[in-house]
């Protein structure tokens, strides 16, 4: 659905076109999560009128449709958030369904939708329990949140859209209304390919955010902070009784949480998944991340490799934990670098990162 909630005043361009190249291993053809086989992403992006500004992200394995389950690992590097089905994903280490995103409120009924579709599956007519797992972060400044406009048909719609192609970016799907480290943001992805081991055959790994945190953008170690918003304009004198101020001012909230996906075809177990998810953490730190208390911060890791598989020894995790921390770092940027600056809900106003002064700081021009 579109609508007039962006201006673009330069043309987006993904971090390697501003020669932002996060870690010396080399991606695959996409440089998205879709690099590995056997994953589809599809987006629902919602803009109604001036208020609503949301979606949904679908990522969509194709070997849920052979097996009840994939391995999967889960990190939580801080629980503030709504994030529905972890606790039997962490006690079995599986994952039943594609994985979804949304915005905050939104959760509960992406997740009965999820339901539906899973339970209209062919095969599964007698299916008596299935576990969703829904994901969020909070796009309530650009969007009406407690509108929860998203239905079952935007979340059947991205997960029939879901295809192995190139990744939409930036202000789609999940990203629609989410801000970064004082920008706009939404949907980022990068993979890379990578050998455990010398001589050994490589596998893929791949990222998909949904960024909406605070701190200050950090470009390869360098700093770019968002500009100071503009300060709120004076008061009416109040006139009898007032109520206390808030403790915080929502409208100049920059973000907060993080969702990162990541997909492999590597054989590995929950355990070992679990280690990758806990390492992709450390790209927020790069990016500049503030890791405020209010921030849901998450990682879940996914298999393509069907069990029983011999998985790699733990000795040779090193160069995957690396390459996890890279294609998350990738992703994150990506998803700031190709987000258009965006006014929603009361008027707020996100602005894109100026790609201008990215390429000056990388020495561009």
């Amino acid at each position: 659905m579109t609508g007039r909630n962006q201006t673009r005043a330069e043309p987006r361009a993904r971090a390697r076109d501003l020669g932002v190249v996060p870690g010396p291993v080399p991606t695959g053809p996409l440089n998205a999560i879709t690099d590995v086989p056997g994953i589809r992403v599809g987006h629902t992006t919602l803009i109604e009128g001036s208020d609503i500004r949301t979606g949904v992200t679908a990522i969509v394995p194709d070997g849920l449709a052979r097996a009840p389950g994939l391995d999967a690992g889960l990190a939580v590097g801080n629980g503030y958030g709504k994030i529905v089905g972890t606790t039997q994903v962490s006690e079995l280490g599986l994952i039943e369904t594609p994985v979804l995103l949304t915005g905050t409120l939104s959760t509960f009924r992406v997740a009965d939708a999820l339901v539906s579709y899973m339970l209209a599956l062919p095969g599964n007519e007698a299916l008596s329990t299935i576990n969703p797992v829904v994901a969020e972060t909070n796009d309530g400044f650009l969007s009406d949140v407690r509108r929860r406009p998203v239905t079952e048909a935007h979340v059947l719609g991205a997960l029939r859209e879901a295809s192995a192609g190139p990744v939409a970016e930036g202000c789609v799907g999940a990203g629609t209304g989410t801000s970064a480290l004082g920008f706009k943001a939404g949907i980022g992805t990068s993979s890379r390919i990578v050998a455990p081991r010398a001589g050994a055959a490589p596998v893929t790994i791949g990222a998909l955010v949904q960024a909406n945190f605070g701190g200050t953008l950090t470009i390869l170690g360098s700093p770019l902070p968002a500009p100071a918003p503009p300060p709120a304009p004076a008061p009416a004198p109040p006139r009898g009784p007032q109520p206390p101020p808030p403790d915080r001012d929502p409208a100049q909230e920059q973000g907060n949480s993080c969702v990162i996906v990541l997909a492999t075809d590597a054989p590995l177990d929950a355990r070992r998944l679990r280690r990758l998810a806990w390492r992709s953490l450390a790209a927020l730190a790069r990016t500049g991340s503030d890791f405020s208390g209010r921030s849901g911060d998450y990682a879940l890791a996914l298999s393509t490799t069907p069990s029983p598989a011999v998985p790699i020894p733990d000795s040779e995790l090193d160069p995957l934990f690396a390459a996890a921390i890279d294609a998350a770092e990738e992703a994150i940027l990506n998803s700031l670098f190709m987000a258009a600056t965006t006014t929603g809900f009361q008027g707020h106003v996100r602005h894109a990162v100026p790609l201008g002064q990215v390429r000056r700081l990388r020495g561009l021009v």
